[in-house]
């Protein structure tokens, strides 16, 4: 399965060159998550995210990152070259990481965003990376998210309809 190739999918040291283009006092805003199964909280999420700044970048955790997040034997559904580009393909989304640590500190460390945020789930005192981002002077949020919706509900609800003969 060949995945399209998407301009805003980067490495870092293609986004530390891309960013010297970018307009002085541009403000990044930086998530990271799995963004497995893309649902409606996770377009509400990251187009909340956006509207902080200037563009958003979404640190992806690659496929052996996710699964050493214990999020089940049979994710991620997605290999990270499909999520990838699904998130590039959203408007709000401006530049897409995929790290293989199993968190982002080193990421967000090396891009140095002025905004960092994460659902509205994670307290701000735990998001990985807030000492960093506060350090330079930047702000960390939670944001409150959709509810309703989440990968792990979804990928249970596929599998109870799998298993009661459903296609």
């Amino acid at each position: 399965m060949s995945v399209p190739q998407s301009p805003k999918v980067l490495t870092v040291a293609e986004f530390m060159e891309r960013r010297k283009a970018l307009p002085e006092g541009y403000r990044l805003v930086f998530t990271n998550g799995c963004f497995d199964l893309l649902h409606p909280g996770h377009v509400d999420y990251l187009a909340r995210a956006r509207a902080l700044g200037d563009g958003l970048m979404v640190g992806l955790n690659s496929d052996a990152s996710v699964r050493r997040l214990g999020k089940g034997a049979e994710r991620p559904v997605n290999p990270q070259e499909a999520r990838a580009y699904v998130l590039a393909g959203l408007e709000s989304v401006d530049f897409v990481i995929v790290f293989d640590e199993d968190t982002p500190l080193e990421l967000v460390s090396q891009v140095r965003p002025q905004v960092l945020v994460k659902g509205g789930d994670w307290p701000v005192e735990r998001i990985v990376g807030r000492e960093v981002v506060e350090g330079d002077g930047g702000t960390v949020l939670s944001i409150p998210l959709l509810e309703g919706f989440s990968t792990t509900d979804t990928v249970r609800r596929i599998r109870e309809g799998l298993s009661a003969g459903c296609s």
